[in-house]
């Protein structure tokens, strides 16, 4: 039980800024394997995310409200899969070979293609939540789940490229087993049974064909993926899964 709470607390600790106990061990295998409660982290961020728009609603418009719910995600999880898929763009869009894309995506520094994309990337968000007609606070806590999941698979699927101990990304850093991947679904899947039609469980189609392209993309690239590959991941799937419902509930 003990070392239990040691993998769940570093996972809290690595993946937002929320205060651990300071007895967590936080040996390499601990921070490895702390990757089967990223679903779990997803639930607790997106819940007090919708926990703020909730609040803000008593004060402010609706879209007021989000962009709070927004912001605190964001500076709850200190950007940490923003920065992966800036860096993404970045690597990607600057660079043609593997060790210039790899050199690009470890800059910490922010270029043309990364600015452009986030931009982008946080008005879909924005828009695909702003737009949803029906049961949002649920939405906005299944959307950090389901796309913490689907990236699960796409560290089980394709190889951890870098081969740095520094990378920001250690608990991607070695091979995934299959078991992470179950933890992270049945945790990930949870938000969409408080829905009141199962048909959403079909976004979950999209979601996972978006993760499949990106993988395959990175794959020829670069050979596999990297902690910023599964940062972009997690934002792309979010905003694909926010699209997914606008478009069931126009048949459902």
């Amino acid at each position: 039980m003990k070392k239990e709470l040691d993998i769940f607390f570093t996972a809290i600790m690595f993946f937002t800024r929320i205060p651990c106990p300071k007895w967590i061990d936080h040996s390499p295998e601990i921070l490895n394997k702390s990757t089967r409660y990223f679903s779990l982290v997803g639930i607790i961020v997106g819940g007090l995310a919708a926990f703020i728009f909730w609040v803000s609603l008593f004060i402010f418009p609706q879209t007021i409200a989000l962009l709070f719910s927004m912001i605190f995600t964001i500076w709850l999880t200190g950007a940490f899969h923003e920065d992966g898929f800036a860096d993404v763009c970045d690597g990607f869009g600057g660079g043609w070979t593997k060790d210039k894309i790899l050199t690009i995506m470890k800059d910490s520094r922010l270029g043309t293609y990364g600015t452009v994309g986030l931009v982008g990337m946080l008005v879909f968000k924005f828009t695909g939540l702003h737009y949803q007609p029906h049961q949002l606070l649920i939405t906005l806590i299944a959307g950090h789940s389901v796309s913490r999941f689907i990236t699960s698979i796409l560290l089980y699927l394709y190889p951890y490229v870098r081969d740095d101990i520094t990378s920001k990304a250690k608990p991607m850093g070695h091979a995934q087993k299959f078991s992470i991947v179950v933890y992270n679904g049945v945790f990930g899947v949870i938000p969409l049974f408080f829905y009141n039609s199962y048909w959403v469980f079909l976004a979950l189609i999209p979601t996972f064909i978006a993760m499949l392209l990106l993988g395959r993309f990175f794959k020829k690239w670069i050979g596999g993926q990297t902690g910023d590959c599964a940062g972009a991941t997690q934002q792309v799937t979010e905003v694909v899964f926010y699209l997914s419902l606008l478009v069931l509930w126009k048949f459902i």
